[in-house]
C-alpha cells in the first residue's frame, strides 16, 4: 500500500523532465497521487496522469518568486485539502512547517563541489535549500550513487536517509530514429545533409561549451569536409560560449537553433556522427542517456555521475579543450568504433526505465511513513 503523496510540480525550471517521466510512471502504477502545479500545466498533467488529482497553484506563482513563497504556506494548504501524508519536492526547496513528512529530491551538489561554476545569487539559493533539505526532509532522493556520495562528504548527510533512484528515460519519444526523420530534422537545421557534432543542453559553465566549441575546431579545421557543430538548448548564463564562438574559423560551419522541439530529439541526436557532451559534472546526465537511447554514439566526460549513466557505452574525455579534441578526432576517424558504440549506448540505456525509477521513489515514500 502506498501513502498518499503531492508532489510539486509548480517549479518549470530544468527538473521538468524528471517531474514529467516520474509522475507519468507513478500513475501508471496505480500510486496515490495528487500534482500541484501551475494553471498553465493542469490539462497537460492531467492527460499525463489521469488518476491523479491535479491541484492547481494561484496564477502568481508562474513567478519564481511568488513559488517559492506560496511553496512555504499555499502548498501545505493544498496537501490538506489533498489528505496527504507526504509532499515530495523534487527541485531542492521544501516547506519548512509543512506539517507532515516531506522528501525532497537534490539533483546535484556542483554549488558545494564546484562553486565557481555557478552564479553567486543561485549559488547562495541552492546552498541554502540543499542545507534546509539535510537537515529538515524525512528522506533525500538522488538521481546516482556520485550525488549520495557528495552529500555525505560535504554535508554530512546522514547516508541512511538518502534513496539512489536513477531517472528514466521516455522510451517512445527517445529512439532510433528513421532515414526521413534524420533528414527533415537536418534540412530544418539548414543542413541539408552536412554531416554534424551534436550538443543538447544550457549554455552554462558546468556545460563546458567553450570548450567543446574549441576542441571541435582542432579536431575539425583541416578535414577535406568538416561535420558541423550544432548547440541545441537554452543560451543559459555562459559568457564564454559567445568568445570562444567568435574564435570559430570562417569556413566551419557552427550552428546555434535554441530549443528544439521534443518530436525533433531522436532524429537530432540519433542523427548525429557524435554527441558530444564534456560536462564538468553531472547530478545524472539525462541527455547522455537521451543519446544513447536515439543510438547516437557519445562523447562525455568521467566525471561524477557520468561513468553512472554511460558505463562502457559511451567514449569518454577529459574538459579541456585538447582532450575534447583527440576524443572527437578518434571517433570521427573510426566509423566501427562509433557504430559499436551506438549499439552499446542503446542498449545500455533500455535499462533506464520511469517505472524503475518510480518504484525506487514509492519506496522512499514508504520509508518516510515509517521512519
Amino acid at each position: 500500500m502506498s501513502p498518499r503523496v503531492l508532489i510539486d510540480g509548480t517549479d518549470r525550471g530544468g527538473v521538468n523532465r524528471y517531474v514529467d517521466g516520474l509522475v507519468r510512471a507513478l500513475d501508471r502504477a496505480g500510486a496515490d497521487i495528487g500534482v500541484a502545479c501551475q494553471r498553465s500545466d493542469a490539462d497537460r498533467y492531467g492527460r499525463m496522469a489521469p488518476s491523479a488529482a491535479i491541484m492547481m497553484g494561484p496564477t502568481a506563482i508562474a513567478h519564481r518568486p511568488a513559488r517559492l513563497a506560496w511553496e512555504q504556506t499555499g502548498l501545505p494548504v493544498l496537501a490538506d485539502t489533498f489528505g496527504a501524508e507526504i509532499i515530495h519536492a523534487p527541485f531542492y526547496t521544501m516547506p519548512v512547517r509543512a506539517g507532515r513528512p516531506v522528501v525532497v529530491t537534490v539533483h546535484d551538489v556542483t554549488v558545494f563541489t564546484s562553486p565557481d561554476l555557478i552564479t553567486p545569487v543561485k549559488a547562495t539559493f541552492l546552498r541554502s535549500a540543499v542545507r534546509t533539505a539535510v537537515r529538515r526532509a524525512r528522506r533525500i532522493i538522488v538521481p546516482s550513487k556520485a550525488t549520495r556520495d557528495e552529500l555525505v562528504e560535504h554535508l554530512s548527510a546522514d547516508p541512511t536517509q538518502i534513496d539512489v533512484a536513477y531517472h528514466g528515460v521516455d522510451h517512445d519519444l527517445f529512439r532510433r530514429p528513421e532515414p526521413h526523420e534524420c533528414e527533415r530534422v537536418s534540412n530544418r537545421l539548414g543542413l541539408h545533409g552536412q554531416p554534424y557534432i551534436a550538443f543538447l543542453g544550457g549554455f552554462e559553465p558546468r556545460k563546458n561549451v567553450p570548450d567543446l566549441i574549441r576542441g571541435w575546431v582542432r579536431a575539425v579545421a583541416d578535414r577535406d569536409d568538416p561535420p558541423a557543430l550544432v548547440l541545441a538548448g537554452s543560451r543559459g548564463n555562459d559568457d564564454a560560449v559567445d568568445d570562444a564562438v567568435a574564435e570559430v574559423p570562417e569556413h566551419l560551419r557552427l550552428v546555434r537553433p535554441g530549443f528544439l522541439r521534443y518530436v525533433d530529439l531522436p532524429a537530432y541526436l540519433g542523427g548525429a556522427v557524435v554527441v558530444a557532451f564534456p560536462s564538468h559534472g553531472e547530478g545524472f546526465g539525462l541527455p547522455v542517456l537521451e543519446a544513447m537511447a536515439c543510438a547516437a554514439p557519445v562523447l562525455t566526460t568521467h566525471r561524477t555521475s557520468l561513468p553512472e549513466v554511460g558505463g562502457g557505452a559511451v567514449a569518454y574525455t577529459e574538459p579541456d579543450a585538447d582532450s575534447i579534441a583527440a576524443g572527437l578526432t578518434e571517433l570521427l576517424d573510426d566509423g566501427d568504433r562509433r557504430q559499436a558504440l551506438a549499439d552499446a549506448g542503446y542498449e545500455r540505456s533500455q535499462e533506464f526505465t520511469w517505472q524503475t525509477s518510480a518504484e525506487t521513489h514509492l519506496e522512499s515514500y514508504r520509508r518516510a511513513v515509517s521512519d
